[in-house]
């Protein structure tokens, strides 16, 4: 294995075939299995804050569980999509309706995963409703 210089001057552990360097974007992969620094970016989506927040809390539970660090959750703004149609089929262009979906929205962050802590999220059954993006 062989050092590099980064761009503040700190060697940094290139692997063995020699493509990418070690320690990139506070993620590190040293080591067979075991995942260092790697940080788990959970956003979740849901109509119903309720079942967000439950669907929360079981992930929180999990990652707590199999010894990770969690970071939230944070509440980001809710989107509200409002759809405006007319009463009447034929007049009263002035007379309307307007109908609204909100879509609310959190984040969470987990540090310090483990394969446990990875496997044990996939393995996590969410309540129907819960749009679930993550990010490694």
């Amino acid at each position: 294995r062989a050092d590099i210089a980064d761009s503040n001057g700190e060697g940094t552990e290139v692997c063995n075939q020699g493509r990418r360097p070690h320690c990139r974007r506070g993620r590190c992969y040293r080591g067979i299995g075991v995942i260092v620094n790697q940080i788990i970016r959970i956003k979740l989506k849901a109509y119903d804050h309720r079942v967000l927040d439950q669907s929360l809390k079981e992930i929180v539970d999990t990652a707590q569980r199999t010894g990770a660090r969690v970071a939230g959750p944070v509440p980001l703004p809710t989107h509200i999509n409002k759809i405006t149609v007319l009463r009447s089929p034929h007049v009263d262009k002035k007379s309307r309706e307007q109908f609204e979906i909100r879509t609310h929205k959190r984040l969470i962050d987990i540090h310090d995963a483990t394969p446990q802590t990875v496997d044990a999220l996939m393995k996590l059954e969410l309540a129907a409703g819960v749009d679930v993006e993550i990010k490694l």
